[in-house]
């Protein structure tokens, strides 16, 4: 038996906001208050001045595992979110060999049972990420895929989307893309625009992301398909995406905390510390996305967690990968950024960390009513911390050495102390 005292409970599933202790047994949610009738506790964590939410739920890491450990493995990613209050993630599939099979599927499954955090692995869309022959959908989910997604590579061809969509559909899982047309691309990792005409390297521009989100939304309304747009990036992206559901298509956004944060300037400072794909835009499209987590067009927000070795990004610009880290700084960055200035309340943003994403997939967590599993994490929103080091085996943020409010006390999982902060 834990006891979690003297903390405020928020819980967006149900709306609950409340000073109260929180009892688990067995790894689940047993009782909140003076727990009457209960044996006594054998540990008790004293939660005063600290906020006692559900598990954060990330639906967008690269955990890099099979095939690129050197950047981050599943032990690495996995201590690298439990440090960031998170108990479930979803693996993208860009591994090697990627996981298009059942083989390599459970390998991964297999090998996650380990782990002291929930990590899901969706499958691949296309065999080999080539856009070309799909993998069989069936087999996948029974085998234990939670989604679909090519992440990284763009699917070009719409009847191809068209055909995923029908599949994805009859599955009754979500189908996640990445949005751009490589065609329109010039330099990938920045913002088509000033910065990148004063670097002299092209760059990829909005236009690219938005085509492609026109494309798909329409389909998502012909398909019925669950269809998440990932890391928007652009400001006529979020208006396309709203439309879609006045429209009643099944869509859905992510946007990452870096998108939410930084614009094409921050280049000339970070340089390869800020190239990502899709890039981080201006500041119109910064004021834009943030409109759409105000109004609820997007529904979550998710760190595209994406390591990357020193070595690789110190390469020049044109040459070095495109992503950053973000686990371990996401939920301070969003209360330093969002909630403290009054963009969202806490509650909105915990809404759009736990239980939106848990919903999309059909995960059981996200909600820490009595009898749901005992996914929690404790965090004190007025503590101001310093980001100095990374659980993650990689570096790759540009948020190294900034002041960030929240502070991760502990998170818990089914029950077990993950992490201590």
């Amino acid at each position: 038996m834990l006891r979690i005292r003297n903390g405020r409970v928020m819980n967006p599933a149900t709306q609950m906001d409340e000073r109260t202790d929180v009892w688990i047994k067995d790894g689940r949610i047993v009782a909140y208050g003076d727990g009457e009738g209960l044996e006594t506790p054998f540990q008790e964590i004293d939660a005063a001045g600290c906020i006692v939410a559900p598990g954060l739920v990330d639906v967008h890491v690269h955990f890099r595992d099979p095939g690129f450990t050197y950047k981050e493995d599943l032990e690495t990613g996995s201590a690298a979110a439990a440090a960031g209050g998170f108990t479930t993630v979803v693996c993208m599939a860009n591994t090697k060999p990627v996981v298009d099979s059942p083989e390599i599927l459970l390998d991964i499954l297999k090998r996650s049972e380990a782990l002291p955090i929930h990590v899901k692995q969706v499958s691949a869309v296309s065999k080999n990420f080539e856009g070309k022959e799909m993998v069989d959908f069936a087999e996948m989910v029974n085998q234990g895929a939670c989604g679909f997604s090519d992440d990284g590579i763009p699917l070009t061809d719409a009847g191809f989307i068209k055909k995923a969509m029908e599949m994805a559909a009859e599955t009754g899982l979500p189908i996640s893309l990445h949005e751009e047309d490589p065609s329109l691309n010039e330099v990938n990792g920045i913002n088509k625009g000033k910065v990148s005409e004063e670097m002299g390297i092209g760059g990829a521009p909005a236009i690219s992301e938005d085509v492609m989100v026109a494309r798909d939304i329409m389909l998502a309304l012909e398909t019925g398909a669950k269809v998440d747009i990932q890391h928007i990036s652009s400001g006529r992206a979020v208006d396309l995406v709203r439309f879609a559901k006045k429209m009643g298509a099944k869509v859905y956004a992510e946007v990452t905390p870096h998108h939410c944060v930084l614009t094409e300037d921050d280049v000339k400072e970070h340089g390869t510390l800020c190239k990502m794909n899709p890039p981080v835009r201006t500041e119109w499209d910064r004021a834009k996305i943030i409109e759409g987590l105000v109004d609820g067009t997007i529904d979550m927000i998710a760190t595209d967690h994406a390591p990357h070795s020193a070595e690789e990004k110190a390469r020049e610009f044109t040459k070095a990968p495109s992503g950053i880290i973000g686990l371990e700084t996401s939920l301070a960055l969003c209360i330093t950024n969002l909630v403290k200035r009054g963009y969202l309340t806490l509650m909105e943003l915990l809404t759009k960390m736990t239980i939106n994403p848990a919903r999309l997939y059909q995960f059981d967590c996200g909600d820490i009513s009595v009898g749901k599993p005992a996914d929690v994490v404790i965090f004190d929103p007025e503590q101001l911390v310093r980001v100095e080091k990374f659980a993650s085996k990689a570096v790759n943020s540009p948020f190294l050495g900034a002041e960030l409010y929240g502070k991760i006390r502990y998170t818990i999982c089914d029950g077990h102390i993950v992490y201590r902060g």
